[in-house]
């Protein structure tokens, strides 16, 4: 099946115009519709073997996602002790996550063993089922996009807190958790990049030829 030109413009501008969203929610709710078809587009995500190692945890309670947060802020304060006084200014500053004020958060995760120990694709890289799931979280935020709805991803956070409060399997690896919800507005450029954390690096700068 083709794409026709106005759908591939389509794709690009999702793409270019994904944002890592934070204090922009709304508390408007989601229909379950909504929530199916970015689910749905998740689970279409490629996947070595087709062993298809994700499962989502759609999170919706109060309590749940308090006691989330509670874990975000012990690492966050962690995280804040790693950088020198200039950075830890900026990082003070900065919302890092919309956990309580989404409307749903969805966990992302994988199933190492899902389709048994060997696996084709992964035979000589073993870390390419944790690959497969982080592509789902890309598809995911990608279809949430085209929904125009607001997608963060808190990375800030010890897995096994995040196991702990959601009774994930000891045997299951968390890979994201994100908060997912209608939003005041996107920003023209990633918050960071605005922020002055980072510039956003030249592409002649990282692409080679045949060898690095």
């Amino acid at each position: 099946m083709n794409i026709t030109e106005k759908e591939k413009e389509a794709v690009y501008k999702t793409i270019y115009n994904r944002r890592d969203t934070r204090g922009e929610f709304l508390p408007d709710e989601i229909s379950d519709e909504v929530i199916n078809r970015i689910l749905d587009a998740a689970h279409h995500s490629p996947s070595v073997g087709f062993m298809q190692p994700w499962d989502f945890i759609v999170v919706k309670d109060k309590n749940i996602k308090q006691d989330i947060k509670n874990a975000f802020v012990v690492a966050h304060d962690e995280a804040k002790e790693m950088f020198d006084e200039e950075k830890k200014n900026i990082y003070s500053k900065l919302k890092l996550e919309g956990i309580t004020e989404a409307p749903i958060g969805i966990c992302i995760t994988c199933d190492r063993n899902r389709t048994g120990n060997t696996v084709i694709g992964r035979t000589a890289n073993l870390e390419m089922d944790l690959y497969s799931s982080v592509c789902a979280v890309q598809t995911l935020w990608l279809a949430a996009r085209a929904e125009n709805l607001g997608v963060g991803w808190v990375s800030i956070i010890h897995h096994e807190e995040l196991k702990e409060v959601l009774d994930i399997p000891s045997h299951i690896t968390p890979i994201a958790y994100l908060c997912i919800g209608k939003v005041s507005h996107f920003h023209d450029k990633p918050e960071l990049e605005k922020a002055g954390w980072l510039p956003r690096l030249p592409l002649e700068n990282l692409v080679h030829h045949d060898k690095w």
